[in-house]
């Protein structure tokens, strides 16, 4: 715990204290946002180039009292209630959907534990969570043992094990374990806002046909000038009508110089668009996105729950050439996944095929920073991971591990690591992980979603590029993509990416179209 927060484990802050933070400006509120106000959204509907033409040519019509004459300005109304109404439509469906999905932690204040809402965190409070709790805002455990799922900041889907002093993330969830923790970082200053911010900018989107519509109109409203002028004059001068009758040709003259039917109609071609993708579950937040959409060249996707189910299953325990382990390796890998509290997918499908008593001795949790976890026992360490950081790069046991991985197939590395091991720290990477001298190779098989196929060749019909980005091996991912689609894939290792130039950088982008081992900045 820091020094000089006012906080005990027992009594968290004073109401005082939170009021100061809260006056300080110290409190988990975020500046970001992706969306329009309601004021905007409406002025951004009615204050329109074609709006406006209209608007004056009906207001000069109804200065002579001639009402029905200047009935052709209901069009603005039509205009901008077919946009105004959508997008509130969709704010206030984003806004229903944030708050169903906000989280509501629980802080001790003044010796109580009391359920907030995440806006009302300041600096320094003391949070307690349990399994299934979200970490809403950053700050270090000073209680308890945490297993945290942090896959949507890392990609990785094991469990991280998290214990006294080390970071937790917001963004991330507890898998299993209860404890406290204390905000440290909050608001714009949290993991997850500092992402998001770096991620995403709200932007209207580029339409081509409106701003083709708006070029259209900029010359008409410099034409409508001299040719209301002019048109005046002739009924003045040249006919001899009043300036009553003059005004209301003069409009006659020129509202069908407008081309609002093309505007109504382009509206209405966007609103059908909205309808139909409503049918997909689909929400449009502004009417243009529909030709955004067509326009589309590229798709991101992710792998795991994207591509593929969540549901795995064991193929085999292999030895390094590729032929099937002994027993006692297949039941050391039992035994190892037994002793293991957090039990993620990988854990139950070899615990499902290999039931076996544990271990004794001391678990290794997983961490996404070294790629294994394990079981410290008396004489030895057995340890399971990503077999590119645990196998010898240029051995025979990695060279079948890519034969395996480019066949589709999940693989991990398993063995002994003798005498004690020392579980890399807080600052370790992958690079601090042990190396397997007498590994054996575990696979499993991932299943692709019933419909992955299909999209991905839509997408491939339509000339859209693909990007397939994860945090797995780009091996495994190119293998499983590969189930999917009949493109050519070109995969490629993020961390490679790292120290590139810009232009380099550029082209590995552009070259590749399966990237694995992708960190949450990249």
């Amino acid at each position: 715990m820091a020094e000089n927060t006012g906080t005990t484990e027992l009594t968290g802050l004073t109401s005082a204290e939170v009021e100061q933070r809260v006056s300080d400006g110290r409190a988990n509120v975020t500046g970001h946002g992706t969306g329009r106000s309601v004021l905007q959204i409406i002025r951004a509907n009615v204050f329109t180039r074609v709006n406006a033409i209209l608007g004056v040519l009906a207001v000069i019509v109804l200065s002579t009292g001639s009402v029905i004459n200047a009935a052709f300005g209901l069009l603005i109304i039509a205009n901008s209630a077919i946009g105004i109404i959508q997008e509130l439509r969709a704010k206030k469906t984003l806004d229903n959907l944030k708050i169903v999905g906000e989280t509501q932690p629980t802080v001790i204040r003044d010796g109580e534990k009391l359920t907030v809402h995440q806006s009302e965190v300041v600096v320094d409070d003391l949070i307690v969570l349990k399994s299934g709790d979200e970490i809403v805002v950053d700050g270090p455990v000073l209680d308890g043992e945490f297993s945290v799922d942090e896959s949507q900041l890392t990609g990785e889907a094991d469990p991280v094990h998290k214990e006294d002093g080390e970071e937790l993330r917001s963004g991330s969830f507890v898998t299993s374990g209860h404890g406290i923790y204390r905000a440290e970082h909050v608001g714009d200053d949290a993991y997850a806002a500092r992402l998001a911010r770096q991620a995403s900018e709200f932007s209207l989107t580029d339409s081509v046909l409106m701003s083709g519509i708006n070029s259209i109109l900029k010359v008409i409203t410099w034409l409508l000038i001299p040719t209301g002028v002019l048109t005046i004059w002739t009924q003045l001068v040249r006919s001899g009508t009043d300036v009553k009758e003059s005004i209301l040709s003069m409009a006659a003259a020129i509202v069908p110089m407008v081309p609002e039917g093309l505007v109504l109609m382009t509206s209405i071609a966007f609103a059908a668009g909205v309808i139909r993708l409503g049918q997909y579950k689909a929400l449009v937040n502004e009417l243009v996105a529909i030709e955004g959409l067509a326009r589309v060249n590229t798709v991101c996707t992710d792998k795991t729950g994207t591509l593929t189910t969540n549901e795995m299953e064991l193929d085999g325990v292999h030895a390094v050439d590729g032929s099937d382990a002994p027993d006692a390796l297949r039941e050391a890998l039992g035994r190892l996944v037994a002793t293991q509290e957090d039990r993620n997918d990988t854990s139950e499908a070899i615990g499902t095929a290999i039931p076996a008593d544990p271990l004794t001795g001391t678990e290794i949790p997983f961490n996404s920073r070294y790629k294994f976890s394990g079981v410290q026992t008396g004489d030895a360490a057995w340890i399971l991971g990503a077999p590119d950081v645990l196998l010898a790069p240029d051995g025979e046991a990695a060279a079948t591990a890519k034969e395996l991985g480019d066949a589709g197939l999940r693989v991990l590395a398993f063995g002994k690591v003798p005498g004690q091991l020392t579980v890399p720290g807080e600052d370790a990477t992958m690079a601090d992980a042990p190396t397997l001298d007498e590994p054996a190779l575990v696979t499993l098989r991932q299943q692709l979603r019933p419909d992955a196929r299909e999209t991905l060749d839509f997408f491939a019909e339509q000339d859209v590029d693909l990007k397939i980005i994860s945090g797995d091996n780009p091996d495994s991912v190119k293998a499983v993509a590969a189930g999917a689609t009949d493109r050519e894939l070109v995969a490629v290792d993020a961390r490679e990416l790292d120290g590139l130039s810009e232009e380099d950088f550029d082209a590995e982008i552009a070259r590749a179209n399966v990237f694995g081992r992708v960190s949450p900045e990249q």
